[in-house]
């Protein structure tokens, strides 16, 4: 599936509200229905898993558990059906089989549910979660084979792997929406992390990812000064717990890509924050930052780092991320680039970029990305 690109033609399904019971009939291709609890589970499917994840095997709903943004399953089968199983927490589910058109599954209940194939063949699944979840985790048990199904080995990890760090501009807030005038549930409702502009250069290069940001989160100081950890002091963790480690296996990004200082400038400083001066706040961000991407670049030695931003706030935001990335090429850090994305429109929630916007964003990333010689040779 080299350069592929996502089918933006969704199936909105209503999950069957009756529980689908052992005796039901097979349904359409495409259809999802809620299986009662008389349904024996099948055997699991072997999985490729895309994002941070925890293991947990003590419960059967909760086998993995995720938070920061952007997780996505594949796994194969034979057979005409394939069951998910759904923890606890508020998710938004996009599911496709053999690259048809999407289905979303919306806050489903914690339950399993059976995915009608096209066919009795051999189908790929993919499940990628398209919501924020700063609220809490959520979970799945996995993906099982009902009676009929043959569980098949799972398609192989991508030779490519991008990893991008960042805030609202990388999770693809609100980035759906049709105002920017947006209540939470809207904001929720309205996020689109697989077509933000990491979705959408990873797929680009048919590259596997991890998201690892958080809306309203900064470098050194959140949107307006809120309370909460920072990026550099978030990232360290599996999920946004402030205590589960990040012990991810088999991750060496060719290609790491920062986008941090929106929510750091976007806002005057109030009285009682810790930055006497503006100066002051650059001066904290700029040594801060380059120290977040030197513990990248001693995680991934052998990676090309793309720091970014937009225009926004006077060109103050770009500016100082500039700064981070010169300092760093002085150091030595030959490897490292910064590139200023302009001509954006904001029309998502909280003028936040759109869908074309994420276009935008993507293309230029990739377009410094292609520059660099023999970027993917790279994998430690």
């Amino acid at each position: 599936m080299v350069g592929r690109r996502f089918d933006h033609r969704l199936v909105l399904l209503a999950v069957v509200a009756a529980p689908l019971c052992a005796a039901s009939a097979p349904q359409p291709p495409g259809a999802i229905v809620q299986l009662g609890a008389d349904v024996a589970q099948g055997r699991p499917l072997a999985l490729h898993i895309g994002g941070r994840v925890v293991t947990n095997g003590t419960a059967p709903d909760m086998r993995y558990q995720r938070q920061w943004p952007g997780t996505y399953l594949e796994a194969r089968f034979r057979g005409p059906a394939v069951d998910l199983a759904v923890g606890p927490g508020d998710v938004s589910l996009r599911i496709t089989v053999d690259g048809r058109a999407p289905i979303a599954l919306v806050r489903p209940a914690a339950a399993r549910y059976r995915i009608a194939a096209p066919g009795t063949g051999d189908h790929r699944i993919r499940i990628d979660v398209v919501s924020e979840s700063q609220a809490g985790p959520t979970s799945f048990g996995g993906l099982f084979a009902p009676p009929g199904t043959t569980p098949l080995a799972p398609p192989p990890p991508r030779r490519r792997q991008i990893e991008f760090i960042g805030d609202s501009h990388t999770v693809g807030y609100g980035n759906t929406a049709t105002t920017t005038d947006c209540t939470q549930d809207q904001v929720w409702a309205t996020t689109d992390t697989p077509h933000g502009p990491a979705g959408i250069t990873a797929a680009h290069y048919d590259a596997d990812y991890q998201i690892n940001a958080i809306s309203g989160r900064g470098i050194v100081r959140n949107y307006d000064g809120f309370a909460a950890p920072t990026m550099p002091q978030a990232y360290p963790y599996a999920l946004l717990d402030g205590k589960t480690p990040e012990r991810s296996t088999g991750w060496h990004p060719q290609v790491v890509v920062f986008a941090l200082g929106t929510n750091d400038f976007s806002t005057k400083l109030k009285s009682g924050e810790r930055w006497a001066t503006r100066d002051a706040l650059h001066a904290d961000y700029e040594r801060t930052y380059a120290a977040f991407v030197r513990q990248a670049r001693q995680r991934y030695p052998g990676a090309f780092v793309l720091l970014w931003a937009t225009d926004l706030a006077n060109g103050e935001i770009a500016r100082e991320a500039s700064r981070v990335a010169a300092n760093l090429r002085q150091a030595g850090d030959r490897r490292v680039a910064f590139v200023e994305v302009d001509g954006l429109h904001f029309t998502g929630c909280h003028s936040h970029p759109d869908l074309a916007d994420d276009r935008t964003i993507a293309a230029t990333l990739e377009r410094v990305i292609d520059a660099q010689p023999r970027v993917w040779d790279r994998h430690k």
